[in-house]
């Protein structure tokens, strides 16, 4: 990476994103970031290499094995997690799904599992079906249209001594609200379920601590990341232990393994480690990985809290804007609308300006029909790690021009 200074240096790291060169101001982070060179060489140079399934007999082999055992050392590291625990899948959706089917095996009439009003339907559809499979009883946990806020009081009200599991999450991918997860764990756990936390779009924003958390299960995906397109999924290996999923006869019932349901795609687990690398490097060179990461993404988050509060002061002096992203505490994700034009007409003229911020509920159904936004949602602003206040500029400027001001 290049050389980075003690204070943030976003030029720096612009510098090794290859895709900026080609102009556009990214506001799309939060449905896939921008990918640096480092990640892009790991997965070409696993791919040119060679390779063959894991094991230790040829040098093919061995490095199959290695870079699965140096991936799950690092996303371990990114969330202060078990290197044991961390099972890769095709996308978080596709690791929800069989897990879901894995935990409901247990369950029936009587028993209950609580999703939310603020979750991706990622965390929210494959838990309400599983219970329908099983007979048992979907509670939802309620969002506060006013506010964005996901409370522990709302939790509290539907949780029982029948719950079995809770889906929450840890960010909102639409209106960027982070609701008090260790909080919301404590009353889960004081309840008996399990906790299942979609780290999706947290992860890509601030310093993860999965104990801290109280997860029990933890997903999130590297291609929010500066990763690759793979999901991951996080849990303590005792955990993992008790979980028995349907799986082929002669694949290793080994946790992890157990769980990953054929050859792992070595290249993008290559290209997963070199983006917690590059994220580690912004945090400087004391400490081991663990401790730089934590550094590198409280930079991060600073970063894009500055350029957020930049955003949302000029939103205020728009007339007829809406922002949606209301919560206390929040990630650098605002959704937005206007009274005079539709979210997806001012986004096409944002894209004509070079400025990409796409509009739609971005699979947040519920939170959307929640703050009475229908399916339509609105047009979302994202930032990276790589959003500059140029890009800011930019974006401003295509909205005054396109909502007028006041």
């Amino acid at each position: 990476m290049s050389t980075l200074s003690t204070a943030y240096d976003v030029a720096a790291v612009r510098a090794d994103l290859p895709a900026l060169a080609a102009g556009a101001a990214h506001f799309d982070g939060p449905g896939g970031s921008q990918v640096p060179r480092q990640v892009a060489e790991a997965v070409a140079a696993t791919l040119t290499s060679p390779i063959a399934n894991r094991g230790q007999v040829t040098a093919a082999e061995r490095a199959a094995d290695a870079i699965v055992l140096a991936a799950r050392a690092a996303v371990a590291d990114l969330v202060a997690g078990d290197p044991g625990g961390v099972v890769f899948g095709r996308s978080m959706t596709a690791l929800t799904y069989e897990f879901s089917r894995t935990l409901a095996a247990g369950w029936g009439p009587g028993d209950e599992v609580v999703v939310t009003r603020l979750d991706h339907d990622a965390n929210v559809r494959p838990w309400v079906q599983a219970a329908a499979a099983r007979g048992a009883t979907v509670r939802w946990a309620d969002l506060d249209p006013a506010t964005g806020e996901l409370t522990p009081e709302a939790l509290g009200t539907v949780l029982s001594d029948r719950t079995r599991l809770v889906a929450l999450t840890g960010a909102s991918n639409l209106i960027g609200t982070r609701p008090d997860v260790a909080a919301l764990t404590a009353l889960a756990h004081g309840a008996g379920a399990l906790a299942y936390v979609d780290g999706v779009h947290l992860t890509a924003h601030a310093p993860v601590d999965v104990a801290a958390l109280g997860a029990d299960l933890y997903a999130c995906s590297p291609y929010k990341f500066l990763g690759p397109h793979l999901g991951c999924l996080v849990a303590a290996p005792s955990l993992l232990e008790t979980l028995h999923p349907d799986k082929l006869l002669p694949s290793t019932d080994a946790v992890p393994e157990r769980f990953e349901l054929g050859t792992l795609p070595y290249e993008l687990l290559a290209g997963t480690t070199a983006a917690v690398d590059f994220l580690a490097a912004l945090g400087g060179t004391d400490g081991d990985r663990r401790a730089r990461l934590v550094a590198g993404m409280s930079a991060v988050e600073a970063h894009e809290d500055r350029l957020r509060e930049r955003i949302e002061a000029e939103l205020a002096e728009l007339p007829g804007v809406t922002l949606w992203s209301r919560a206390r505490h929040r990630t650098p994700t605002l959704l937005l609308t206007a009274a005079a034009r539709p979210a997806a007409e001012v986004s096409r003229a944002l894209a004509a300006r070079g400025v990409n911020a796409p509009a739609g509920s971005f699979y947040a159904i519920e939170v959307s029909r929640r703050l009475g936004l229908g399916d339509a949602g609105g047009l979302r602003i994202g930032l990276a790690p790589y959003t500059d206040d140029a890009d800011v500029d930019r974006l401003l400027e295509g909205l005054r021009a396109e909502l007028g001001s006041a």
